[in-house]
C-alpha cells in the first residue's frame, strides 16, 4: 500500500503528555528547548554541534511536517498536558513501510529531564506504531556511551540485540563509537 493512503491520528496522548506533528510556527518553542539544553545535546546529537537560529529551527520544523505529511519521517513534539509546555522530540524514522518497521529517536529539553517524560513518551509512540502503523518492528539505536539514552530502552523492555563495533562517529566527528540497537517486535501470525 502506497504510504501516503495511510490514515491515521497526527497526535494522542499519554497520562501526562500530548504528542503530536511538528506544525508551522513550532520552531519557536523547539528553539528555546534547544538554547537551554545545547551543552547536553552536544554530545550526543549532530545537529547540536551549531546552534542553530530560530529561523533555521522554524525551516526544519516545515520540512518536519511536509515530511510527516509525506510519510517519509514521522517526527513528534512532546508537550505538558497540563501546561501545553514543549519539552522534547521523538518520533519514528528510517521508515520501511514494507515491513513496515520505524526507528524510535528522542531528545529532551534538559530542563524537564528526570521525570520519566522521555520513557512515557516513547512507550506511547510505540503503543502507537504497533496499533495505528501495524508495526512489526520497532528500533532504538543510541550511542553506548550514551547511559540515559539506553536507560529508555531497557526500562520499557524492548530487547539489546547487538553493539555494532566501531559503527559510527561520535557527534562531533572525533571519534569511533559503537552503536547499541534495542528492538521491540510484534510476532506476526501467519495462515
Amino acid at each position: 500500500m502506497n504510504p501516503l493512503l495511510i490514515d491515521f491520528p497526527t497526535e494522542f496522548t499519554s497520562e501526562r503528555l500530548l504528542i503530536r506533528m511538528p506544525k508551522p510556527g513550532d520552531g519557536k518553542v523547539v528553539f528555546d528547548a534547544i538554547q537551554a539544553s545545547i551543552k547536553e545535546l552536544q554530545p550526543w546529537l549532530p545537529f547540536a554541534q551549531k546552534e542553530p537560529s530560530e529561523q533555521e529551527t522554524e525551516i526544519n520544523i516545515r520540512d518536519a511536517y511536509v515530511k510527516f505529511l509525506q510519510r517519509e519521517d514521522l517526527r513528534l513534539l512532546i508537550f505538558l498536558k497540563d501546561t501545553g509546555e514543549f519539552i522534547g522530540s521523538s518520533g519514528l524514522h528510517r521508515i520501511n513501510w514494507d515491513v513496515p518497521k520505524f526507528e524510535i529517536g528522542y531528545w529532551i529539553d534538559s530542563r524537564y529531564s528526570g521525570n520519566g517524560y522521555i520513557s512515557e513518551a516513547v512507550q506511547e509512540i510505540a503503543h502507537f506504531a504497533f496499533r495505528e502503523l501495524k508495526a512489526c518492528r520497532l528500533e532504538i539505536r543510541c550511542d553506548s556511551k550514551n547511559d540515559k539514552s539506553r536507560k529508555v530502552p531497557e526500562r520499557l523492555g524492548f530487547t539489546l540485540e547487538g553493539i555494532l563495533k566501531n559503527d559510527d562517529m561520535s557527534a562531533d566527528g572525533k571519534e569511533l563509537r559503537d552503536t547499541c540497537i534495542y528492538a521491540s517486535v510484534k510476532l506476526q501470525v501467519s495462515d
